[in-house]
């Protein structure tokens, strides 16, 4: 396939692993057709979306590549400490300066990671880019010549589907990797006081699920940080005090002035994709895999699949080899990281001494290793190289 042919694409969900990818292969596959769907209007205009997300170093930087990163609307990370709820804890430290780096990271609303990529894509001219805002895809069936045809109110034949619409992991139609872990994420933001260290994000393993602070931009009230907080599926939301959070943040207890406003709830679970290529079907980011929230890594690692996508179809060949480099290339990455996230959140949660022995022998493994630890930190900014 000269990456010149013209062929068609269709990409369906227009939120920000879809829009990478578009955004790319619009620049990096001039003879291709690409249209992109999305069940919501595409105006440019920023989502009300609550969401926060963490980005990884590769993640902010490809976003800058794409001409579609606001500095000013992230909070840099610069410091990561783990550590469990247990006496005499391990408090490992991930420090950027350590690694040569500017950052480890960024956290920012869904709506700031989204809108200045939606504005980019809106802002390419080109007959051969189409934005399908307002047309949701009902149907897609696999026609004997190899094509999708796609149903968004009118019929349409594409060489090839990108499907990057995933939703939630209870909206999600059950994959054969799925694990429901109990748990309950509940999202809302806390208030700092300045003792705070600027740049720092905390990750606190607990009995019930992890719990996880992340440093925002500040706004007119002053330094804030998004709460995610993981516990057992049945706890009551008012067991979610202000006092009880404090107490599993021992060292950082002064610097939490309060939550403010009601969490959120979430349920969590694993629900993923063995394959990422059915023919000309290809599925991307969270259409592929919904990932337990406790490394912050499932944005990251839809990003690496868009980028790498982009990578097969402009290197050459025909569409079908394009899409099978694809499939074994992103394997090592997604495997590890499926595995890496499920493993932690099966094993950093639970009652035992053993148990908790044995999550404080691997802390102070990594802290007591340097170059383990960097390689766990390079994992973590960039993705399985």
């Amino acid at each position: 396939m000269n990456p010149h042919k013209s062929f068609r694409i269709a990409v369906v969900g227009a939120g920000p692993v879809g829009l990478a990818f578009a955004l790319q292969a619009a620049r990096a596959l001039p003879g291709c057709e690409l249209q992109l769907f999305d069940a919501r209007a595409l105006d440019g205009q920023r989502s009300a979306d609550a969401r926060v997300l963490a980005l990884n170093l590769g993640s902010v930087q490809q976003l800058q590549r794409l001409g579609a990163w606001e500095p000013a609307r992230a909070e840099p990370i610069l410091e990561v400490s783990v550590s469990q709820v247990a006496p005499g804890r391990t408090d490992l430290r991930l420090r950027a300066a350590e690694l040569g780096q500017p950052l480890l990271g960024a956290v920012l609303p869904y709506g700031d990671v989204l809108q200045p990529l939606e504005q980019a894509w809106l802002g390419l001219s080109s007959p051969r880019l189409a934005s399908r805002g307002g047309q949701k895809v009902t149907e897609l069936k696999t026609l004997a010549d190899g094509r999708i045809e796609l149903d968004a109110g009118v019929a349409e034949a594409f060489d090839l589907v990108v499907l990057a619409e995933g939703g939630l992991f209870t909206e999600q139609a059950p994959r054969p990797w799925r694990r429901d872990y109990g748990q309950t994420a509940w999202i809302g933001t806390l208030r700092l006081a300045t003792s705070w260290p600027r740049g720092l994000a905390v990750e606190r393993f607990t009995r019930q699920g992890p719990l996880a602070v992340l440093p925002l931009p500040d706004d007119a009230a002053g330094r804030r940080a998004s709460l995610v907080w993981c516990t057992a599926a049945d706890e009551a939301p008012q067991q979610l005090s202000e006092a009880r959070l404090r107490a599993l943040l021992p060292a950082c207890a002064q610097a939490v002035q309060g939550i403010e406003g009601a969490l959120k709830p979430f349920p969590l679970g694993l629900n993923a994709q063995p394959r990422l290529v059915q023919g000309r079907l290809l599925r991307i980011g969270n259409a592929a895999q919904a990932l337990h929230p406790v490394a912050g890594q499932g944005l990251n690692l839809g990003l690496r699949d868009a980028h790498q996508l982009v990578s097969c179809l402009r290197d050459g060949g025909s569409l079908d080899a394009a899409l099978a480099r694809f499939e074994r290339q992103r394997q090592p990455d997604r495997l590890a990281l499926l595995g890496t996230t499920d493993g932690l959140a099966r094993v950093f949660t639970g009652e035992g001494a053993a148990l908790g022995l044995a999550r404080e022998a691997g802390l102070r493994l990594l802290q007591a290793l340097p170059p383990l630890r960097g390689a766990l930190a390079r994992q973590l900014m960039f993705g399985w190289r």
